[in-house]
C-alpha cells in the first residue's frame, strides 16, 4: 500500500459515494483507505499518513451544521440522512434543504427525504441503501440512556464519536461508540473498556477526562470530556510549521501529561499530532488512550510480544520490535517525533509503506531538525535528537528530564541533559580522532605528525575550548554574585 506525502491533499472519493451521473463502468485505481493506527505489524490495519486535506472534525471538535433538528422540524432520521448525503458529496447542502422544505409546500406529505433525493436524481437506490445502513447505526448510537446525542463529531476504524448532552448534569460530553462490526469481538471490547479504565485513572488538566463507560443494548460506549478545538495535526495541515515557542509550549504540556500517566503506571503508546488537541483558549489536551497499557502488565506485554502497536510515523524502535519491556521512554520518543513534525513541517522518516517507515526508525540516521529548518535554535534540535535516540540508554530517562530541557530551551538557556550528552559525544569523537592519527612507530619525534594537523580536530578543539570557557565564566559570575 503506497503512502501519500504527509502534506499532499487527498483527492480520493470515499468508496461507494460516486454521484449518479459518474461513469460507474470505469474501474477505480484508488487504493483502499488505510486505518489510522497500525495495530499489529502483520495482519493488522495499516496506518494512515497525515494528509493536507481539509481538517476533519476530531473527537470533541466543534462541527457546524450537525444539529439533530432539521429545517422545518425534519425528523432525526432525515437529518442524519441529509448530513450523510452532503458529507459524501452526493448532493449539496442547498439541494438537500430544498428537498426538505418542499415536502409541505408541494403536497408531498408522507414522501420521505430518501424518495425525494431519488426522484430528483441526486442518489441511486443502491447508494441510498448503503446510506440507510449508516443511518441505522447512528440511530442506535444515539440511544444511550441519560444522554441526548446532538451530532456526530467523527469516525475512525475503531469507533464513532458523537457530541451529546449529559442530561443529569446538563453538560456537553463526547461519546465514543464501538462500531457494530466490532461489538461481538471480545478482543475489541476488552481494549475498548481498557481505554475507559485507563482514562478514568488519570486526572490532569492536559488529559481528556473520562466520565463513564458502559453498554446500551448491543452498543458499547465511552463518555468523555467534550473538548472544543483543533488538533496539532490540523495546525500542521494548515500552517505546515509551528513556531518554535508555540511548539515548545505544546510539548511541555504533553510531557507533563505523560509524566502524570507514567507516575500512575500507564504508557500511552500512540502520542501523535492527531491525539493532541488545543482548545480555543490554548489549553493542550492529550487524547485517545486506545493503546494505553499498564507498564507492569506482564501478561498483556507477553500477549503482544513481537507485534507493533502504534502509528508508524511516530512509533518508537522498541514498539516496532514488539519488545516486552516497552515503557515510558517509548512515549518520549513519540513525543520527540511529534515535536520534530511540528517544527520542521515534515515527519522524521517517510516511506512508501509502513514497513519502510518503521525500518528507518530502526536504522536510518535522523536528519537534525535545524538542518531541515535553519531557523530553529540549537537547543530544541539537541532536545529532539535526544528524545528520538534509537537506543533507550541514550534517550531521556523520564519526562521529568524532558521537561527540564524543554523549559530551559523556552527560557533561552542551554538544555542541561541534552547539551551534556552532546559535549560528551564531541569529546569522545576528538579522542577517537586523536588516537587514530597517532603513528605506530616514529624514530624521529620531531617528524611525527601532530593530531591537530587534521582540520576536523582543530575545529572540535576550538568548540570545546569555547564551551569550557563559557562554563568557567558562568561559575565565576555565580561566585561573585554569591559573595555580593
Amino acid at each position: 500500500m503506497a503512502y501519500q506525502d504527509p502534506n499532499e491533499e487527498s483527492k480520493l472519493p470515499m468508496p461507494g459515494t460516486e454521484r449518479k451521473n459518474a461513469d460507474a463502468s470505469k474501474p477505480s485505481n484508488a487504493p483502499p483507505k488505510p486505518a489510522d493506527t497500525l495495530t499489529v505489524l502483520t495482519g493488522g490495519a495499516q496506518n494512515e499518513p497525515p494528509k493536507a486535506a481539509k481538517p476533519q472534525a476530531s473527537p470533541g471538535a466543534s462541527v457546524a451544521g450537525r444539529s439533530t433538528a432539521g429545517p422545518n422540524g425534519g425528523s432525526a432520521i432525515d437529518t442524519i440522512l441529509g448530513r450523510l448525503v452532503i458529507e459524501q458529496g452526493l448532493a449539496t447542502r442547498s439541494e438537500v434543504e430544498e428537498c426538505i422544505k418542499s415536502r409541505p409546500g408541494e403536497d408531498l406529505s408522507g414522501q420521505s427525504l430518501a424518495s425525494l433525493l431519488i426522484d430528483r436524481d441526486y442518489v441511486t437506490k443502491r447508494q441510498l441503501e448503503r446510506l440507510r445502513l449508516q443511518v441505522e447505526e447512528e440511530r442506535k448510537g444515539q440511544q444511550i440512556p441519560g444522554y441526548r446525542v446532538e451530532g456526530k463529531l467523527g469516525a475512525g476504524a475503531m469507533a464513532q464519536v458523537f457530541k451529546a448532552r449529559q442530561l443529569s448534569l446538563d453538560r456537553s460530553v463526547a461519546i465514543k461508540v464501538l462500531p457494530r462490526k466490532h461489538s461481538n469481538n471480545p478482543q475489541f471490547i476488552e481494549r475498548f473498556y481498557a481505554e475507559g479504565k485507563a482514562a478514568a485513572a488519570l486526572n490532569h488538566p492536559n488529559i481528556v477526562q473520562a466520565y463513564d463507560v458502559g453498554q446500551a443494548g448491543e452498543f458499547h460506549y465511552f463518555v468523555m470530556e467534550f473538548v472544543e478545538g483543533s488538533t496539532v495535526h490540523d495546525r500542521i495541515v494548515a500552517n505546515k510549521r509551528t513556531p518554535e515557542r508555540e511548539a515548545l509550549d505544546i510539548a511541555i504540556s504533553v510531557a507533563d501529561a505523560l509524566r502524570h500517566a507514567h507516575d500512575k503506571g500507564l504508557i500511552h503508546r500512540d502520542v501523535k499530532p492527531k491525539n493532541i488537541m488545543i482548545t480555543p483558549d490554548g489549553v493542550v489536551k492529550l487524547a485517545d488512550l486506545g493503546l494505553a497499557r499498564a507498564i507492569d502488565d506482564k501478561d498483556a506485554a507477553l500477549a503482544e510480544q513481537g507485534k507493533a502497536y502504534g502509528t508508524p510515523y511516530y512509533i518508537s524502535p522498541e514498539q516496532i520490535r514488539g519488545e516486552v519491556n516497552v515503557g515510558a521512554q517509548a512515549d518520549i520518543y513519540s513525543l520527540g517525533a511529534t515535536l520534530y513534525h511540528m517544527v520542521t513541517g515534515q515527519v522524521p522518516f517517510n516511506g512508501q509503506n509502513p514497513n519502510e517507515v518503521m525500518q528507518k526508525h530502526l536504522k536510518a540516521p535522523l536528519v537534525p531538525p535545524d538542518h531541515v529548518n535553519p531557523k530553529l535554535s540549537a537547543g530544541i534540535s539537541e532536545v529532539i535528537e535526544k528524545m528520538m535516540a534509537k537506543s533507550r540508554r541514550d534517550r531521556y530517562r523520564d519526562c521529568g528530564e524532558v521537561l527540564v530541557d524543554l523549559k530551559a530551551v523556552r527560557a533561552g538557556e542551554v538544555p542541561p541533559h541534552a547539551h551534556k550528552e552532546t559535549t560528551t559525544a564531541m569529546l569522545a569523537e576528538v579522542a577517537q580522532m586523536t588516537t587514530s592519527q597517532a603513528p605506530a612507530i616514529v624514530e624521529d619525534r620531531s617528524q611525527a605528525p601532530s593530531p591537530f594537523s587534521d582540520g576536523r580536530v582543530k575545529t572540535m578543539v576550538v568548540v570545546l575550548i569555547a564551551v569550557l570557557a563559557y562554563a568557567i565564566g558562568i561559575t565565576i559570575f555565580a561566585a561573585f554574585a554569591a559573595m555580593s
